[in-house]
């Protein structure tokens, strides 16, 4: 199996200097500190793991004995996936947003997991479906716009519309570019079937703080005067660095029904 790649796992991010530390961990939290004095900021703190919640998240996303995490199959129709028996989540985003990259940080502790990443975009054209251990299910979706699989609108609408244990979609938007016309079309889609999903913005590491902070807060605006179903604070992730990931597997763990209440508070 592959190495663990540096920061993967809590403890390595626990050792570093405290504001290192928050940059990693709570991304967000570490962006409030630039806004202007008496910004709105109750959307920066409605997801705030302590630390035994984020231990809990990192558990089922570390493989072990007794405690599988898995590729299990691919499927371009819904009777071709597998049986809807756990809580589901799925990942959809624009081709070349980074969707790939960012499942196998998640799944760096598993390295034996194999999650593909290409260089060209739009490399996913089938549903890909991952077990992890009996907890959940994560769904790498196929990208929509440039090199969209021919049948995405068919294969994506079904799926949302038909799987009934999906408890939450996850829309990836590039933190450098910001909301585009593609990802606007997503969002409608999402609000049209009534499917609960949150934004999280990709590879933040190759965006100045600036246009970061600009992109937060015009998606949180947006969010909040177009959307019912969107959760009100966004991801922010970089699959190189790490910053994010640990939060994100929380958010994961805990929409899944997989982290006790109390620990997610």
């Amino acid at each position: 199996g592959r190495a663990l790649p540096p920061l993967a796992a809590l403890a390595q991010v626990l050792r570093l200097e405290r504001i290192r530390r928050t940059a990693i961990l709570f991304p967000l939290q570490q962006l409030e500190r630039y806004l202007a004095p008496g910004a709105y900021t109750e959307p920066f703190h409605l997801f705030e793991p302590g630390l035994a919640a984020l231990q809990r998240a990192e558990e089922l996303f570390r493989s072990g004995q007794g405690h599988t995490i898995d590729y299990v199959s691919s499927a371009v129709r819904t009777d071709h996936a597998p049986p809807p028996t756990m809580p589901e989540v799925c990942f959809i985003g624009r081709s070349n947003v980074g969707k790939s990259s960012l499942i196998r940080a998640l799944f760096s502790l598993a390295p034996e997991v194999e999650v593909r990443v290409s260089k060209s975009p739009g490399h996913t054209k089938k549903m890909n479906f991952f077990k992890v251990g009996k907890y959940f299910t994560l769904v790498d979706m196929p990208g929509y716009g440039y090199r969209a699989p021919q049948d995405f609108v068919e294969m994506v609408e079904a799926y949302l519309q038909e799987r009934h244990n999906l408890k939450r979609t996850f829309l990836l938007v590039d933190g450098v570019v910001g909301l585009q016309k593609t990802d606007h079309i997503a969002v409608e889609m999402l609000e049209e079937f009534g499917i609960p999903y949150v934004m999280v913005l990709t590879k933040i590491d190759r965006a100045s703080r600036g246009l970061l902070l600009k992109n937060v807060l015009g998606i949180q605006e947006f969010i909040k005067e177009n959307t019912q179903g969107c959760f009100p604070q966004l991801f922010l992730v970089s699959s190189v660095e790490f910053s994010g990931v640990h939060m994100l597997r929380c958010f994961v763990a805990h929409v899944t029904g997989n982290l006790p209440a109390v620990e997610a508070s």
